[in-house]
């Protein structure tokens, strides 16, 4: 004869299982853009407080190491036939220095033109304003002197084949082509690729790698420009003598550097706090 339960075991059994079912309804359901919000500017204030060394060798090693982006698009471009789709094989070399940057949780300039843009216009202090400007300098310095050093390293003498180099060259020289106001406007593009992998990365739920190989993989196949892999490619060019500092810097770095800000900051940061601020503000 099965046993009698009371109401009030009822109630227990009911209790237990509850806070189960809830995690098992939030973990099927998707993130709402509140909570991605938050879940960024928390990284975001923990990025602002990190200690002015850490940032120096964070940016460096991500400085170095994105330039493995332009060797694996110069090993396919190497191997490739010099056919129409052969661009977009190529272009699958430009995610490899992005995922071992994202995932090594490295400190990249155009990641920190969203991460430590909310919580700076969450809290709208001069004192969150200063530490986001001194965060900024410092990456974006590290990161380009990373990426110049690499640059130089690549082109030391039996470090990579000659015919290897050739093609190294080959894909710097395309990557830094155009006049100052048409990298500009090819920058925008990626800043906001860039900013929106990080608003991505909390929802992915498994699929990081996906996300970052199809965006970046976006990013270089139509042409678009990012400040520190390009000034990798800038920094090739420049160690090989190829192009002088002022026209490197005046027609390509600080036009990609104004086009990646703004695309990342003026444009996807804000419309991102846009759709929020309300809901921040209620709570």
């Amino acid at each position: 004869m099965p046993a009698q339960t009371s109401p009030e075991d009822d109630d227990r059994a009911d209790a237990i299982q509850e806070p189960a079912e809830e995690r098992s309804v939030f973990n099927a359901s998707r993130l709402s853009a509140r909570l991605i919000y938050e879940v960024i500017r928390r990284d975001g204030e923990e990025e602002l407080n990190r200690p002015i060394v850490s940032l120096i060798w964070s940016g460096l090693a991500a400085g170095v190491l994105i330039s493995l982006s332009v060797i694996a698009q110069a090993v396919l471009r190497k191997g490739l036939p010099d056919t129409e789709w052969a661009g977009l094989v190529q272009s699958l070399g430009y995610s490899v220095g992005f995922m071992v940057v994202i995932f090594g949780r490295m400190q990249l300039f155009t990641e920190n033109t969203i991460t430590t843009v909310l919580p700076t216009v969450a809290n709208r202090s001069l004192d969150c304003l200063r530490r986001m400007v001194r965060l900024w300098s410092v990456v974006l310095v590290a990161n380009v002197v990373g990426a110049m050093i690499a640059s130089g390293f690549l082109l030391l003498p039996h470090v990579i084949p000659g015919d290897l180099s050739d093609s190294l060259l080959s894909v710097a020289r395309h990557g830094v082509e155009g006049s100052a106001a048409q990298n500009f406007f090819r920058a925008l593009p990626a800043g906001i690729l860039i900013a929106a992998v990080v608003w991505i990365m909390p929802a992915a739920q498994g699929n990081s790698f996906f996300i970052i190989l199809v965006m970046t993989w976006l990013l270089s196949a139509a042409g678009f420009a990012h400040v520190i892999a390009g000034s990798v490619e800038a920094g090739l060019l420049l160690w090989h003598g190829e192009a002088p500092l002022g026209a490197l810097a005046g027609q390509f770095f600080l036009p990609v550097l104004a086009g990646n800000v703004a695309g990342g900051t003026a444009v996807f940061t804000l419309l991102t706090w846009g759709q929020v601020k309300n809901e921040v503000a209620a709570s």
